[in-house]
């Protein structure tokens, strides 16, 4: 759930930057899916806020090792999008993976296994989409990928771990 690092960080600095992301994941679900577009006016400077937030807590707590573990999920997820992006540009935006970073970085928080498996969530929530699209007959019709991975992050961090 929200408490595998966190209690050893002070927990209104985890629980702020949880807060601002929910608040950004709804924005950006509501741009992607109206204008299939993710801003890099909102990305960006969320994806700072949490690496700040999140680097501060953990440094707080005397734990630099989680502040890394965040830069690396903010970094490895982005990586991950960004070879999906360039293998397929048509079908995976930019936006998307700059999303990725954001993710990554709230997922680090819990670890790498927490980054692998949200992101995974969004590229099977977003497969099984498709085929619903294809079953439906609207071949051609095109999916925001922006609201699949906020869903797999958000069903990571809201699952408790084994």
């Amino acid at each position: 759930m929200l408490r595998p690092s966190s209690a050893d960080a002070p927990s209104s600095l985890p629980a702020l930057a949880l807060s601002l992301f929910a608040v950004v994941s709804v924005v950006l679900v509501i741009t992607d899916v109206r204008r299939r577009r993710l801003p890099d006016v909102v990305v960006l400077p969320a994806t700072a806020a949490a690496v700040l937030i999140l680097a501060v807590a953990a440094a707080t707590a005397g734990r630099p090792a989680l502040a890394a573990a965040v830069a690396f999920g903010a970094v490895g997820a982005f990586g991950a999008c960004l070879l999906v992006r360039l293998s397929r540009p048509e079908a995976f935006g930019g936006g998307d993976v700059k999303l990725a970073a954001l993710v990554g970085a709230h997922l680090g928080w819990f670890g790498p296994e927490a980054v692998a498996s949200g992101v995974a969530f969004g590229f099977v929530a977003a497969g099984v989409a498709a085929v619903g699209v294809l079953a439906a007959g609207a071949r051609g019709t095109s999916l925001p990928f922006g609201p699949f991975l906020l869903l797999g992050a958000w069903v990571r961090l809201l699952t408790p771990a084994s």
